[in-house]
């Protein structure tokens, strides 16, 4: 995102300048085993080390991006509510509704301050008292998940789980109402998945639903959706003929890949962290593995590839070269898969974030001549001024990730 007022992004590597975060909330402490998969999480966490571990990644985007750049969600939600008191209201009673609460409580809410209101409708309880109102929306963290910048425009996305709905609504109000989207808004190139008049299930039942992991822009003209557990084909074509019908694209990709918790969307198999480089996962990446790709072209070429390497030789870059999670190797593949091998945060082309425990493919970074180091370390040495971060290159910089990884996600931003 670049500037006051313009945002754009056309690669998936071009320099970071402004990122959206949201560090767990006390909400996440509130989730007991039982509810943990219903809410998405593989684990219960320990809250003040996850907190800890999310803020030394919030250091180091701070260290490249300025303090000014880095957006935690509740200051814009909070700046949303403030702009907008009309709509206020209107949010309030959409989520009791929807939340199926008393009525009572659109007054109970209604009468909290800004500060107070935003905090409750993401942590879900009121504060001071741990009077419970909503349940905790721990994926809120997630923030790609939830909408994603293509070019000029804005995709607000949604999502195929129940347990996301207050934190896509929170996003959708954010991008009405917050001053950093006013312009966009006014232009129109603010695309809502959510309404259903123009993004209407099929006529076979089959659902609208798409997530930001599942959508990567490749260059200005190419954009990659992963057709997964979470993004269906037909969400897909709906916003494929919304974009080209808008010039916004030349050509949607489409991946089709195992419908698999392990796999849930396609940033979770493979992220491009240089100009030639993409980390993946070799076996449905490379091997193309219970997956293919169909390209979608704006003047109505089609074709069809039988991987995503294949795709990348053929369409983007034959030099492209292709980094193995877990070096390649079973059972490191599928263990470093698992924990985010695949799924980093490239801030600019040849420096990338990802979490410190994926030992194999640390080794085929290094073998690509990838520097490893660590956070703390990072900090360590800007601190002391022996690294500045503007010229440091081909550098892989790893998180600590004990609490953060048992959320099933890369620190997206």
């Amino acid at each position: 995102m670049e500037g006051q007022s313009k945002i754009q992004v056309s690669s998936e590597i071009g320099m970071l300048k402004r990122v959206m975060i949201h560090r767990p909330d006390s909400g996440i402490a509130r989730i007991s085993p039982k509810r943990a998969s219903e809410l998405l999480f593989d684990d219960i966490v320990h809250l003040p080390q996850m907190q800890e571990e999310h803020d030394i990644f919030t250091a180091v985007l701070e260290a490249f991006l300025g303090k000014e750049n880095v957006l935690e969600t509740h200051q814009l939600l909070l700046e949303a509510l403030q702009h907008d008191p009309d709509t206020r209201d209107e949010v309030i009673r959409m989520i009791i509704d929807y939340e199926e609460l008393p009525k009572s409580y659109i007054q109970l809410l209604g009468d909290l301050p800004d500060e107070e209101l935003a905090r409750t409708l993401i942590t879900g309880y009121l504060q001071g008292d741990d009077h419970i109102l909503l349940d905790p929306i721990p994926n809120f963290i997630f923030t790609r998940d939830l909408a994603v910048v293509i070019n000029d425009h804005v995709v607000i996305t949604k999502a195929s789980k129940m347990a996301r709905f207050r934190e896509n609504f929170l996003t959708r109000f954010i991008c009405w109402s917050q001053p950093l989207f006013r312009t966009m808004r006014e232009e129109g190139k603010i695309i809502n998945l959510n309404h259903v008049d123009e993004f209407p299930p099929s006529k076979m039942g089959e659902s609208v639903s798409m997530e930001g992991g599942d959508m990567m822009i490749i260059n200005p003209d190419y954009l990659l959706i992963g057709c997964s557990e979470r993004t269906t084909s037909h969400a897909i074509q709906l916003l494929k003929e919304t974009l080209f019908a808008k010039d916004v694209v030349q050509h949607v990709v489409q991946i089709n890949i195992p419908q698999d918790r392990s796999y849930m969307h396609i940033d979770t198999i493979f992220t491009q962290i240089a100009q030639r480089h993409i980390t993946a996962y070799k076996p449905i990446v490379m091997d193309g593995l219970a997956s293919n790709v169909q390209v979608f072209s704006k003047k109505g070429g089609y074709r069809e590839y039988g991987s995503v390497q294949e795709f990348f030789h053929n369409e983007i870059d034959q030099e492209m070269e292709f980094i193995a999670s877990g070096n390649g190797q079973s059972p490191y593949q599928e263990r470093e898969q698992w924990t985010d091998g695949c799924n980093l945060v490239t801030i600019k082309p040849g420096v990338a974030l990802t979490y410190d425990r994926n030992p194999e493919t640390e080794k085929a970074f290094i073998a690509k001549g990838y520097a490893i180091l660590h956070a703390n370390d990072f900090l360590k040495g800007v601190k002391a001024g022996k690294i500045d971060p503007q010229t440091l290159e081909n550098t892989i910089i790893t998180l600590p990730s004990n609490e953060l990884s048992r959320a099933r996600g890369a620190p997206i931003v």
